[in-house]
């Protein structure tokens, strides 16, 4: 079945089966408390500025780095307790990534939907946990995947109960440090489940910047676009306040500005491609 067929809920937030497009934006990495609230209150206004829904985004670990001197995060129990602070005051669910099987339950105290990152999309152990605290999962199909090969993650995480779980394309190796994006794997990995569409990561080139990855922010806009004029059920955007002193995917974070002017395009899109109501139809 795909997304038509198929409708999660992320809190009290629908996801696919035709409920409206979903923000999921935030932080790449929690780095203090105070920015990480700021984001959320940020995150949220132009959210409801711009009409749409939209889950908070924020990392407590992030495992997979290229470099052992990388950012890494604050940790399970303070990062936790950080994002158990932008829910309580911006009224936000919460989405974040979960690296290890052990920490699945702790995260799903606090989170209302747990991520598989990308390079453990085939972690067995992992989506079994994951699926087992009863919250919804994203998984990120990784860079190395064949999109109609993202059915095989999906159907994991049934099998194992998962209360729902959609994908997040973010483009596919491409050579040596870069990955291009296939909107084609939109609608292939859409017949099975619903899809969002990373466009942080999507601007993103692997470890080409010596020991950690760049990119190219001002690709951010125009591939979110053409995701969504595509057809996503969610458009996933990293933000930070000052990008360039972003601990983590420095290259890719959008300003907060950038994304106030990225949702109005957004919103524009999806107006123009809305269903003309039954009245406006022209007589046959």
């Amino acid at each position: 079945m795909g997304s038509e067929e198929r409708q999660l809920r992320i809190g009290p937030v629908p996801l696919g089966g035709g409920a409206p497009l979903l923000l999921i934006s935030g932080v790449n990495v929690l780095e203090s408390e105070d920015l990480a609230l700021a984001s959320g209150v940020a995150v949220a206004e132009i959210a409801e500025r711009h009409g749409f829904p939209v889950v908070f985004k924020g990392s407590f670990d992030k495992a997979n780095r290229s470099s052992h001197a990388s950012y890494r995060g604050p940790g399970l129990d303070e990062g936790l307790a950080i994002l158990d602070r932008v829910k309580r005051e911006t009224g936000l669910p919460i989405l974040t990534d979960v690296h290890e099987p052990h920490q699945a339950k702790s995260a799903a105290e606090v989170a209302d939907c747990l991520q598989i990152p990308a390079f453990l999309c085939r972690q067995t152990d992992l989506i079994a946990a994951c699926a087992a605290t009863g919250k919804p999962l994203n998984v990120k199909k990784g860079q190395f995947m064949a999109p109609h090969d993202a059915r095989l993650p999906v159907e994991k995480a049934r099998f194992f109960g998962a209360a729902g779980v959609f994908l997040t394309e973010r483009g596919t190796s491409f050579g040596y440090n870069d990955q291009v994006v296939d909107l084609r794997s939109l609608a292939i990995m859409r017949r099975v489940a619903p899809v969002c569409f990373d466009a942080t990561h999507a601007a993103q080139r692997p470890v080409s910047a010596g020991d950690h990855s760049g990119g190219d922010r001002d690709l951010v806009a125009p591939l979110a676009r053409a995701a969504v004029a595509f057809g996503i059920d969610a458009l996933f955007v990293e933000i930070h306040p000052s990008p360039d002193e972003a601990r983590c995917d420095r290259a890719v974070q959008l300003p907060v500005a950038s994304l106030d002017r990225l949702l109005g395009d957004v919103r524009r899109i999806v107006t123009a491609l809305a269903p003309a109501p039954a009245s406006a139809r022209p007589e046959r």
